[in-house]
């Protein structure tokens, strides 16, 4: 090899060292010599600050529950296993993050560790006021709903608010039994160390019952073998929103993880969930005939089992639908119950121009019935009122308790002069009829007839306006919409 050529090669290597990124040869030289590159790339757009951070602190520190599974634990092994588990990673991996898990012994102590900066992130956990103290909150990684868990023989729960002098166990330190002391009053709370526990407890008959999330819930019954046990009920608004709680002077930190929370798609969620609650079936060669029937066996009680526990929970399903949907104490539709169809009869009715009118009824003074004889004569009131009522309305008018002693009657192909003429007929029967312990009471009532600019809320609204007319008028009458007289109706001319 002559010298002019040796010369040539090495002007054009340090020409092109010169012009390519000093950092990419650092790696490469890194590489070369056994040391592999760390920092892993984003999957998803990062501004500068956010790489900049990455690239300073690659490792996320993380303290888990280590007794939440399916949702997530922590193994013989010390390693982090179950949905989150799977989660976390995935939205890391999304980011350039790397994930360290900080072991602890109980949920109690990684909440203390959090506290005192031991791990610098929570891996899944519901926001709550006593939490905002110290940490700052991802979006949702995972939503799920909670419900309630009682024995076989308790009667379904349509209002927790309405349960007295019973027992509810929640585990310490979770954010529903934060919520529920704070929101129930009326349950007394017994403390658990974890879930299993406070499920042992109700089957053991210690407590009433017990919150349990909806997608484990009968994953559960099913496996510990608490056939004594059903789902009885739901709090609305009272569901898990299963977030990454964060020190609060990482707020770089939080942008980066919503930034792969929001990469997640709904079929990589839906993969990780099936992983730990489908039924898995696993295929090999089997040469000895005996145990194949065996298996077969016992995948046939598997089967018959779930199939089991799905027509069971199908029908509690619509055992809550429908008591979702029911006043209580009245037995009456309730005011959700009406709302899912009120808006549907209302476009009906204005689509072929066919009156529709709405009755919003009260009792008078009903305040006063509970200060004097107390809230248990109270209902007795509201229970014959609202009887009374449905007894002398059509059988095509629909009544529902809207809320306190207000009661709301919907009259279909009802102009607003026939609705006010029922109205003084109901109030006449509510006159003349003697309540025990009360003796008479009276009601007031408002009629609006739905117009083609209506919508549920504006016609219902006008009705209750006309409701508190009656009241400053003297109560015991029927207020009506002057301004509004049969704006629908095939032939106006026919009801003037």
């Amino acid at each position: 090899m002559n010298s002019a050529f040796v010369f040539t090669v090495t002007r054009r290597f340090l020409t092109f060292f010169r012009l390519t990124s000093y950092p990419l040869w650092i790696g490469l030289l890194l590489l070369l010599l056994g040391h592999p590159l760390k920092a892993a790339a984003a999957q998803v757009p990062l501004t500068v600050t956010e790489r900049a951070y990455i690239s300073a602190h690659p490792v996320l520190s993380v303290c888990v529950d280590p007794d939440w599974l399916p949702f997530e634990g922590i193994d013989s092994n010390q390693q982090h296993v179950g949905i989150i588990a799977d989660l976390l990673p995935l939205v890391a991996s999304k980011t350039g993050l790397q994930i360290q898990l900080h072991p602890t012994k109980s949920w109690d102590e990684s909440l203390l560790a959090s506290k005192s900066g031991e791990c610098l992130a929570l891996s899944a956990l519901n926001q709550t006021p006593e939490r905002d103290q110290w940490l700052i909150f991802t979006d949702p990684l995972l939503e799920d709903p909670n419900v309630l868990i009682t024995r076989d023989d308790h009667p379904f729960i349509s209002d927790i608010a309405s349960l007295n002098n019973q027992t509810i166990a929640l585990p310490h330190g979770t954010a529903m039994a934060e919520l529920f002391a704070r929101d129930f009053p009326n349950l007394t709370i017994i403390y658990t160390d974890s879930e299993p526990q406070a499920m042992q407890m109700v089957s053991d008959g210690k407590v009433d019952l017990t919150l349990r999330s909806l997608i484990i819930a009968a994953h559960t019954i099913k496996n510990a073998g608490w056939y004594n046990l059903k789902v009885s009920g739901q709090v609305p608004g009272y569901g898990n929103q299963l977030r990454i709680g964060i020190s609060q002077s990482e707020q770089t930190l939080r942008t980066i993880l919503n930034r792969g929370i929001a990469a997640l798609s709904e079929q990589e969620r839906q993969q990780i969930m099936d992983r730990y609650l489908s039924l898995q079936v696993v295929s090999e060669v089997v040469t000895d005939y005996t145990l194949a029937y065996g298996l077969g066996i016992l995948l046939l009680g598997v089967i018959g089992t779930s199939l089991f526990w799905m027509r069971r929970l199908n029908a509690l399903n619509q055992q809550l639908s429908v008591m979702a949907q029911t006043d209580a104490l009245t037995l009456l539709t309730n005011r959700h119950g009406l709302n899912l169809t009120l808006e549907k009869d209302l476009e009906r009715a204005q689509r072929y121009q066919h009156p529709l009118s709405v009755m919003m009824m009260d009792i008078d003074h009903f305040k006063r019935v509970n200060d004097q004889y107390g809230h248990l004569t109270g209902d007795k009131v509201l229970v014959a009122c609202s009887q009374l009522l449905k007894d002398n309305l059509r059988k095509s008018d629909i009544i529902c308790r809207w809320g306190g002693e207000e009661f709301l009657v919907l009259c279909f192909e009802t102009t607003q002069e026939q609705a006010a003429h029922l109205a003084e007929l109901l109030l006449e029967k509510v006159r003349q009829h003697h309540f025990p312990e009360v003796g008479g009471v009276t009601m007031s009532a408002g009629v609006a007839q739905a117009n083609p600019q209506d919508n549920a809320e504006t016609l219902t609204k006008r009705a209750d306006t006309l409701l508190y007319e009656a009241k400053h008028q003297g109560r015991d009458r029927v207020c009506v919409d002057q301004g509004n007289l049969d704006p629908m109706t095939d032939n106006p001319e026919s009801n003037s």
